[in-house]
């Protein structure tokens, strides 16, 4: 049977994900984040926790679900995250997308405060590369997840 592999970076292991509602908003809203990147999962980990943990998923995409998909950093994605980042919920059970990292992140919250436009925004975040992340929204959507696996994190096994 398909699927691809996800990674859940914790302090803890998360063998039944679940949608948390936390003090401030994410990219997507509230919701359970994954990546398929290992390395992204483990930097996640390792912070949170000395003794974090990578949770492994494996999903299988549901077809019925609502799912929003954003290939590459767009006005669109920029627009959904302003959104998010404003407190406004969402209908889709899926989002995927690229991750602001920290520099870019810090170009989004200017822009958001209105400190920089868009084109400026544009010019700064053109040179970087965003990491990739898929959040679920729904019970529907967590029931894709299927948990194969946690894997603590070990500083001497990272490259």
């Amino acid at each position: 049977m398909g699927g691809i592999l996800l990674y859940h970076g914790s302090k803890i292991e998360v063998a039944y994900p679940e949608i948390r509602i936390t003090k401030y908003t994410k990219d997507f809203s509230k919701g359970f984040y994954c990546t398929n990147d290992y390395k992204q999962a483990y930097r996640w980990a390792d912070r949170r926790s000395e003794n974090g943990v990578v949770n492994v998923y494996k999903y299988i995409e549901n077809p019925q679900l609502n799912i929003l998909h954003f290939s590459e950093m767009t006005d669109e994605w920029l627009d959904f995250i302003a959104e998010c980042r404003a407190g406004n919920v969402h209908a889709y059970d899926i989002v995927e997308g690229p991750m602001a990292d920290d520099t870019i992140w810090n170009f989004v919250n200017d822009f958001l405060n209105h400190n920089i436009s868009r084109s400026v925004f544009w010019e700064y975040a053109k040179f970087k590369h965003p990491t990739h992340q898929i959040s679920f929204h729904s019970i529907r959507a967590l029931e894709c997840l299927k948990y194969e696996r946690s894997e603590a994190v070990d500083d001497s096994t990272m490259e």
